[in-house]
């Protein structure tokens, strides 16, 4: 089963030229749309005065995704914008795997047409499993012993519901990242902080 794949752009281009970058933008979005396994981009500015563009795509699968990034359409997208784009991070995520990528400097990209990197392997799932379930089971724990006490009456599908509607931004938020922050030189197989 393929994985979709989200990519996450930074580009730096100066205010004063906000409406050529937001049709440049509208018209590689425009491009992508007519390949298939496009599941859809976006962009945000942090506030109207930055240079600072975060955008993202994503299509299906790493295959998609490839015929894309090789395509003669893409290049010359990319080619309109030579010279006016500064520099470029670029992220890659496929899934829950984007938990656990090891903290590295983002790779800056010279030119809005350089090839885009590989991202970072993964741990083995099996690590990521045992991370989810130390995070998982106390946190359900948690939640299931106040919903005992708070919502005992409940019916069990709202009991439910509401359980994941607590668990789901907890983990995603704050448990996953700070467990897998403390646990990164395990998940990245080097040694333990204090045997260093």
């Amino acid at each position: 089963m393929s994985t979709p794949v989200t990519v996450s752009i930074t580009r730096h281009i100066d205010p004063a030229h906000t409406a050529e970058m937001v049709a440049w933008v509208e018209a590689g979005t425009s491009l992508a749309e007519r390949f298939d396994g496009f599941l859809g981009a976006g962009w945000v500015r942090p506030s109207e005065e930055s240079d600072e563009w975060h955008m993202l795509y994503r299509f299906a699968s790493s295959e998609h995704l490839s015929v894309w990034e090789a395509s003669s359409q893409r290049a010359w997208w990319l080619s309109a914008a030579q010279g006016r784009i500064g520099a470029s991070r670029e992220e890659r995520r496929t899934g829950i795997e984007g938990w656990f990528d090891e903290p590295r400097s983002v790779q800056t990209i010279e030119s809005a047409s350089s090839a885009p990197s590989a991202p970072t392997p993964a741990p083995p799932r099996w690590k990521q499993a045992v991370v989810i379930f130390l995070v998982f089971y106390p946190l359900s724990v948690v939640v299931n012993w106040l919903a005992g006490r708070y919502v005992d009456g409940v019916p069990l599908a709202l009991r439910v519901l509401l359980s994941v509607l607590v668990m789901t931004p907890v983990m995603t938020y704050l448990a996953l990242p700070w467990m897998t922050r403390r646990l990164q030189w395990w998940l990245q197989g080097k040694p333990a902080p204090w045997r260093r």
